[in-house]
C-alpha cells in the first residue's frame, strides 16, 4: 500500500481520514453524531453504504481536522471497505460491550483491515460504557485481546460523552507520528512556557478526566486535555482489573449533568470551514 499523504493546512493543522468499522448496531453512528455536521451529507446520499462527518479537535493545543467515515456495518469482505479504506490515516474498531457477538466480530474486521489497509494505526473502542450493568465482555478480556493485537483500548460512553474525544485525539497522534509528520508538528525543540505548564498539569493528575475538577476556566481545561497522550493517561484509572472509583464517579457525574456535547463549542469562531474530500 502506498504511503498515505497529509493535507497541510497551515498553522499546524492537518486533514486526517478515519474509518469506523465494526458490526451493525454497535453505536458507530452514535460516535459520529457527536461530531459537528458538515457538507458530508451529499457524500452519504451518493454512497448510501457510508456516511461521513468532519470535525476539528485539539492535539497539544493545535487544531487537527478529522474526516470520520462510518461504513454502517456494510460490506464485510466486500469492495465497499476496500474503496473507503484508500487514503485512510486511522481505523477505529468499534464493538458494543453489551453484545458478545460484536466483540467476536472484531477479529474478522482486523483481518479485513490487514488485507486492505495494512500498517494503518488503529484503536479498539468498547462502546456504551453507560450500560456497564449489562456488560457481556469483561474489561480484562478486552484489554488482554487489545494487548495481543497491539491495539490501544478505550471504553467510551456516547451518552455521557466519556472518552470519545480522548480516543480520537490519541488516534490522531498515532497517525501523525506513524507517517513521520511529527518533525513538522514540532517546529522547535524549545517548548513554550504554555506547553510546559500544560504538560506539567497533565503529568500530575491521576487521569485525564481529573482535569475537569481543577479550578480553571472551562476553555483552559479543554486545551489542557489536548496534551494528554495515549491510553496510559486516558484510561489510567482502569488499568487494573478492578473498576476504579474515580472512573465511576466521573461517569456518574457526566450522566447526571449531561448536556448535548460539542467538541469545539467554545471555539466556534476559530473553527475553519470543513469539507469532505
Amino acid at each position: 500500500m502506498s504511503k498515505t499523504s497529509y493535507v497541510y493546512l497551515g498553522n499546524h493543522e492537518y486533514n486526517l481520514k478515519f474509518l469506523l468499522v465494526g458490526d451493525s448496531d454497535v453505536g458507530k453512528n452514535e460516535i459520529t453524531d457527536l461530531l459537528l455536521p458538515s457538507t458530508s451529507e451529499l457524500a452519504s446520499k451518493m454512497h448510501s453504504e457510508c456516511s461521513a462527518r468532519t470535525t476539528t479537535i485539539l492535539l497539544e493545543g493545535r487544531r487537527v481536522r478529522l474526516q470520520m467515515w462510518d461504513t454502517c456495518g456494510q460490506g464485510r469482505f466486500s469492495t465497499i471497505f476496500r474503496f473507503y479504506s484508500k487514503g485512510a490515516h486511522g481505523i477505529i474498531l468499534v464493538y458494543d460491550i453489551t453484545n458478545r457477538w460484536s466483540f467476536d466480530g472484531i477479529r474478522r474486521w482486523i483481518t479485513e483491515v490487514d488485507e486492505n489497509a495494512p500498517g494503518i494505526p488503529r484503536i479498539l473502542v468498547g462502546n456504551r460504557l453507560h450500560l456497564e450493568f449489562n456488560r457481556a465482555v469483561s474489561r480484562s478480556e478486552a484489554m488482554t485481546f487489545a494487548k495481543k493485537a497491539n491495539l490501544q483500548y478505550f471504553e467510551v460512553s456516547t451518552l455521557a460523552y466519556f472518552n470519545v474525544h480522548e480516543c480520537l485525539t490519541e488516534l490522531a497522534r498515532l497517525a501523525i507520528v506513524r507517517n513521520g509528520m511529527h518533525w513538522l508538528w514540532r517546529s522547535s525543540k524549545v517548548l513554550s512556557l504554555h506547553d510546559i505548564c500544560c504538560r506539567t498539569i497533565v503529568s500530575s493528575v491521576q487521569n485525564v478526566h481529573s482535569i475537569e475538577r481543577l479550578p480553571l476556566p472551562p476553555s483552559v481545561k479543554f486545551e489542557i486535555r489536548s496534551y494528554a497522550h495515549g491510553a496510559d493517561v486516558c484510561m489510567a484509572c482502569i488499568k487494573s482489573n478492578e473498576p476504579s472509583r474515580s472512573l465511576s464517579m466521573d461517569l456518574s457525574r457526566r450522566l447526571v449533568h449531561w448536556t448535548p456535547p460539542n467538541l469545539l463549542s467554545r471555539r466556534r469562531s476559530q473553527r475553519p470551514s470543513c469539507s469532505v474530500m
